[in-house]
Parts: structure tokens; sequence; C-alpha cells
């Protein structure tokens, strides 16, 4: 039986399943990129919920697997070589994951950096500003009176869209074929008009290429499982 007992993480959320990638995370948009990747890929994976209430990302245990306390982080103990691989940052994971199956990243040159500038686009853009939008127009921001930087935000997440709505024209998905980067991208989308409640502050209804496909993202079966792992308490 594989033996994770070495990573310190494993002391505070045990792995009942060591053979199985373990997955610490919360349902965040880019929590749940990784949960939604697994679900894609079926892989066998044992989730943990990293509460934010109780600061379980500044606990000594997960600064142990990820020094930047931010979610997700994932243990895979069937890593390259078959050692064990602790791994942060969404986007990597993204990645490794895709390289580990050999799927959702192909595997023609042009269409793989393709896909990865599409998710360096999201890492760089999407997330920052969606974020900062949602702190500004829902969050403790909204409440300051001065609405220029709650604007600003608003200005460039709606060039983002736009960005991305002329993209998808003529397009089932982001690089045409279902990847990690539409896996990137449009749980941001989701939160930014749903749990952000920022739809009519950046004029959703009128990207109708991203309302398309989101609608297509939603439906997948994957992505709907993924939506709500690791299950809040």
């Amino acid at each position: 039986m594989t033996d994770l007992s070495s990573f310190a993480i494993t002391r505070k959320w045990p792995a009942r399943h060591p053979d199985r990638l373990q997955l610490y995370s919360l349902p965040t948009p880019n929590g749940v990129k990784v949960s939604i990747m697994l679900e894609e890929l079926g892989l066998p994976y044992e989730a943990h919920l990293v509460s934010f209430d109780s600061q379980d990302q500044l606990s000594p245990e997960f600064l142990s697997l990820n020094p930047n306390n931010k979610i997700p982080a994932i243990l895979d103990p069937d890593g390259p070589d078959g050692k064990p691989l602790p791994l942060f940052e969404s986007g990597a994971i993204l990645i490794y994951l895709a390289e580990k199956t050999g799927r959702l990243l192909s595997a023609d040159p042009a269409r793989r950096y393709e896909t990865l500038q599409w998710l360096m686009w999201q890492m760089g853009g999407v997330g920052p500003m969606f974020g900062q939008l949602g702190f500004f127009h829902k969050f403790a921001g909204s409440q300051y009176e001065d609405k220029r930087p709650r604007d600003r935000y608003a200005a460039e997440s709606t060039r983002l869209l736009g960005v991305l709505d002329r993209h998808l024209e003529g397009r089932q998905w982001i690089v045409g074929e279902y990847s990690i980067a539409d896996i990137a991208v449009f749980p941001w989308v989701r939160n930014l008009i749903g749990f952000y409640e920022a739809g009519e502050l950046v004029q959703f209804e009128r990207f109708t290429n991203v309302r398309r496909v989101l609608e297509a993202f939603l439906a997948r079966p994957a992505v709907q499982h993924g939506l709500s792992i690791p299950a809040r308490g």
C-alpha cells in the first residue's frame, strides 16, 4: 500500500485511500477547475475540504504542501517515476493531469500551445479581474463611496468577455475541441454572473457566444459533479 505519511498534510487530512490522488480544495472557481478535471478524466481521487472559515489554508500542514496558502493543491501518490508528487497552482495541476492521462490537451504542438495560451489568459486576466470585480461589487468594496475601482474592474471584465465572445464565434469550445482551457475559463464566467451577481454590470446578455458555450459547459455531467466538490460541511 502507498505510504503518504511522510507528507505533513496527511496529519490534518488523513488519506483513507492513500493509493488515490489526494485533492485539497474548496468549491471556488479555482478549486473546481481540478475537481471538474478529475471527474472528466475519471481518475480515482479523495477530496479534502480546506475550510477558509477555520483558516485551514494557513495551517502548518497545508503550508507544507502549498507555501502560497491558496487552494487547490494535490498530492498524487503515483507521480512521475512512480513517486508521490505534491503540486499547487490550478493551472499547473490541469497541465499535469492532462499530460498524465494524455487527455484534454492536444498532442499536436500548435493546438497544444493554443490551449496553453488560453489557460494563461484565464490565469493572468480573467481570474484576477473577475475576482477584483467581485470584491468591489459584492463584498467589502461595495461599501466604498468611490466607485472608480469597481468601474475599472467592470470595464476590464467586460473587455475580457468581449475577447472571449469574439473568439468563440463559430467555435464549439475555446480551441474547437473541449480542453483544459474551457475547464479553466468557464467556472470563472459562471461565478461572475452567479455568485458575484455582476451579470448586469458587465452586460452579460450581449455576449451570446459566451452564454452558449457556458450553457454547454454546465450541461456536462462531470462539470455538474465537480462544481460541488469538495462538499462543504
